[in-house]
């Protein structure tokens, strides 16, 4: 038999072809996902700056709250964890240990002072004390010992247009001061530094940092002969209880990049739920590409049982085929899958969504799986497909190779059954129990459970709709759409094999891109409805000095103006059952401003006592926790601090995007900046808030770093933002969608192919070339509107459910030119793999073609 398989492998290239395909550009996908899983999941970040440390100790970045086995809130603070300074001391006095340096990490924005027009360059200062864990050396000068002095690495310093003994100004903590350039320093050979850096002196690092009494990190270096490994379990020991972690090795480069952390948990959330859609849609493809190629060979094997193979034989003839197939695409898979990793990742470092600095990793784990997982779904697909030739009697195999009518069974049917229950229950869910953004979770699933179904229950679909189109097939094709229309009635089993990678094409791409679009105009709409300012002043350093919201106020025009800052934090006591890991985002407003600057309406106390120890919750989240103006909650703040707050007001929901108000005073200085992030204004009510920004500006532009953003400008720079975050999930649809499209064309490539007896017979009875490319272009009409028809319930099982929980319609965001142009290029996909192999087919002389 494996004689035979070859033979026929060699003999059938147009099925051999299509089931390559469909099995290479599957286990590539799957293997891309699984690279960018294993990415997120290492998530390994060589050290730069700090390569010198033997360890680094940092603050835990992992938050975990559990009451109980039962209810469990995780995530990660959203702000760096310092240190108290003391800790240097304790891990300075463990055996093994040569120094300890606490690292202070400061944001700030160097300008050149002598009347330069260079904008602001964002850099990170530090201790001069940690500079001999870096891979820096003085280039020129000496090193700074004072304050009002800095030591600029070669690159900042050429950006900034400054030498050695010049003058800049640096902003820090939301202040501006000359500072005289002391030395120039420059990274060792092959040891680049991409983030700009500056050293300051300890004294002046000391005063400069976020907070008194801490670090950002303690540098450890271990004497000669110290274990790595020794030493940071001998730290650990020191240090229990603190909430500290001790990082070696590739786990270092975290410290100096905090937001590879959470970079990482969400390209494993990512990669997950696209790896899995991505899994499912290959499992799809191929089951059905094999199984239809296997199953228009239903003749031929019905002809080998008859002439006396056995049923044994037959199973490993086929599975022999596809073992050749599977074991060749794989092989070839094997050297795509991580080269389109690779390009996705690349993709995904341009969004923003992972830091360049992490590596992309893809072993030899992703591949097994995507393999196995294709590799069951082939020999699963090649038996299936010709399972009805198998098991029959010889004598009954070749009437049923011609007419092969019954496709029912139990089985099916109670599959179908459960898909189709699946997408019932999924989008009961989506609509009434899940609010906001989240309902999105649930809208991939639910699309292939309905394809599924649909496509389980094909025939049955197929022919009542060509039932109901043959009218309009015979009133505007004529004869040969009357041709068509039987064809499509008749030949319904094979129909609906064609009709489903058309139907599963048209519900990944209308559900996936109406799902984008209708969170991204959600998000967009909460936040303009939520944002009330005219304009914004914000600082290239990373935070704005409290006091200058004084000198805002007193611009003429200016009706209200308020520091402002964002968090996230997670409410401990009593606990929000509600709650999941990503916690309650946090506003730290100005209790005279926030009314006028920001939509938060209450619904019970006041905007205005929100001052001191005090919080305003949203309505639900209270209601849950039980809790009303007067009592008091305990929240753990985003640098893992902990503050027991008075309720002084209740806010009005907004599903899915629920928001607590605190004092920007109590919630700044938990930030990693230690300062408000911007300053919110609104114009007096009648002055025209073009003036007010056109003033502001005049105000900032004798304060390097500062800008100031008109409220169009905020507008726009979030929706960017919005559509940053989204262009990863569409960089990934489009693969799908694109692997969606390549199985229509094998479809209907292979079932054209199987057509070319019936084409040599109808031209022999007299029907021209013409005539049977009509016939097959009414088909092909038919074909797409069935699968357009059932693609679009497959979407709207979703997208209905998602609209009703996030928009409150039935109607999905998104311009309708995206159906127009997915029922477009289904039609093209059709037309092209449906009459090029006609067209070829009818190059076969009719009478050697009969005889096929």
């Amino acid at each position: 038999m494996g004689k035979l398989a070859r033979r026929s492998l060699r003999h059938r290239t147009t099925s051999f072809t299509a089931t390559f395909l469909a099995l290479l550009f599957g286990a590539t996908i799957v293997m891309a996902c699984g690279g960018l899983m294993e990415t997120g999941i290492r998530n390994n970040t060589p050290p730069e700056r700090l390569a010198g440390a033997r360890l680094l100790v940092a603050g835990d970045p992992r938050y975990s709250l559990a009451d109980d086995e039962k209810h469990k809130a995780k995530g990660l603070f959203p702000e760096r964890v310092e240190l108290d300074e003391a800790l240097v001391e304790r891990v300075r006095a463990v055996p093994g240990v040569r120094t300890a340096v606490g690292e202070r990490t400061i944001d700030t924005a160097v300008t050149a002072v002598a009347g330069s027009t260079r904008a602001p360059n964002a850099a990170q200062a530090h201790g001069w004390e940690s500079a001999a864990l870096t891979p820096y050396a003085l280039a020129s000068g000496e090193a700074p010992t004072g304050p009002g002095e800095a030591a600029l690495d070669e690159s900042l310093a050429r950006a900034a247009g400054v030498r050695t003994g010049d003058r800049v100004a640096l902003t820090a903590r939301g202040t501006t001061a000359p500072y005289r350039v002391t030395g120039i320093v420059r990274p060792a050979a092959g040891r680049a530094v991409p983030q700009a850096t500056l050293f300051l002196s300890t004294a002046e690092a000391a005063r400069l940092a976020p907070r008194a009494g801490t670090v950002a990190d303690i540098a450890v270096t271990a004497h000669p002969g110290t274990g790595t490994a020794a030493l940071r379990e001998r730290i650990a020991a020191a240090l229990h209880g603190q909430g500290v972690t001790v990082l070696t090795g590739d786990d270092r480069g975290a410290v100096e990049h905090p937001e590879v952390v959470e970079g990482g948990e969400n390209l494993i959330a990512v990669a997950g739920a696209f790896g899995g859609l991505a899994v499912q849609t290959a499992v799809f493809v191929v089951g059905a590409t094999v199984a239809q190629a296997a199953g228009q060979r239903h003749r031929e094997l019905a002809l080998l049982r008859a002439v006396g193979a056995t049923r044994g034989q037959l199973r490993r003839l086929v599975l022999g085929e596809t073992l050749m197939v599977t074991t060749l695409a794989g092989a070839v898979a094997w050297f795509t899958g991580p080269l389109a990793g690779h390009w996705l990742y690349e993709r995904l470092v341009g969004t923003g969504m992972i830091a360049e600095t992490v590596e992309f990793r893809q072993g030899w784990i992703p591949a097994v799986a995507a393999g196995g997982a294709l590799l069951l779904t082939a020999l699963g697909g090649g038996v299936l497909g010709a399972w009805r030739a198998v098991r029959v009697r010889p004598a009954e195999a070749l009437g049923e190779a011609e007419a092969r009518q019954r496709w029912i069974s139990w089985p099916r049917l109670l599959l179908a059954a459960l898909f189709l229950a699946g997408t019932v229950a999924l989008g009961l869910v989506t609509a009434l129990v899940l609010e906001g953004p989240v309902a999105a979770s649930t809208a991939g699933p639910t699309v292939l459970c309905a394809a599924i179904g649909f496509a389980l229950i094909g025939p049955a679909l197929t022919k009542a709709a060509a039932a109901v189109l043959q009218w309009p097939a015979r009133l505007l094709g004529g004869v040969t759409g009357r041709l068509a229309a039987r064809n499509c009635r008749a030949r319904s089993i094979r129909m609906a094999a064609a009709v489903t990678p058309i139907m599963l094409a048209t519900a990944v791409t209308t559900g996936m891109l109406y799902l984008q679009t209708t969170v991204a105009d959600v998000s967009g709409k909460q936040f303009t409805d939520g944002l009330k300012a005219d304009a914004v002043v914000t600082s290239a350093a990373g935070g704005v000095d409290p006091a200058f919201v004084d000198r805002v106020r007193e611009v003429p025009g200016v009706g209200a103006a308020g520091a402002y800052v964002t968090s996230t934090g997670w409410l401990e006591r009593p606990v929000d059952h509600g709650q999941d890991k990503r916690g309650l985002a946090l506003q730290g407003v100005d209790a005279g401003s926030a009314a006028r600057t920001l939509a938060a309406p209450a619904t019970a106390g006041s905007l205005t006592a929100l001052r001191g120890d005090t919080v305003a919750l949203p309505e639900a989240t209270a209601h849950r926790l039980r809790r009303g103006v007067g009592d008091t909650v305990r929240l753990r703040l985003g640098d893992g601090s902990t503050a027991g707050l008075r309720v002084v007001a209740l806010l009005a929901d907004r599903p899915g995007y629920a928001t607590a108000l605190v004092p920007v005073t109590l919630l700044a200085p938990h930030t990693t900046s230690g300062l408000p992030a911007q300053i919110l204004v609104r114009a007096a009510d009648g002055t025209d808030p073009r003036t007010v920004v056109d003033a502001l500006r005049a105000l900032t532009a004798a304060h390097p770093g500062l800008a100031v953003t008109d409220r169009d400008g905020v507008i726009d720079g979030h929706a960017h933002d919005t559509r940053a975050q989204a262009s990863v999930n569409y960089l990934i649809c489009g693969m799908l969608i694109g692997y969606t499209a390549l199985s229509v064309v094998n479809t209907l490539v292979i079932s054209v192919r199987d057509r070319r007896r019936e084409f040599g017979l109808q031209r022999l009875t007299g029907a021209t070339r013409g005539q049977v490319l009509r016939m097959m272009t009414v088909e092909a009409a038919l074909v797409t509107a069935m699968g357009l028809a059932l693609g679009t319930l497959a979407a709207a099982a979703a997208l209905v459910p998602f609209s009703l929980a996030a928009t409150d319609g039935w109607l999905p965001s998104g311009q309708p030119a995206i159906y127009l142009t997915t029922a477009a290029g289904a039609l093209v996909l059709t037309l092209v793999g449906t009459l090029v192999p006609t067209w070829a087919a009818l190059r076969i002389r009719p009478v050697v073609a009969a005889k096929a």
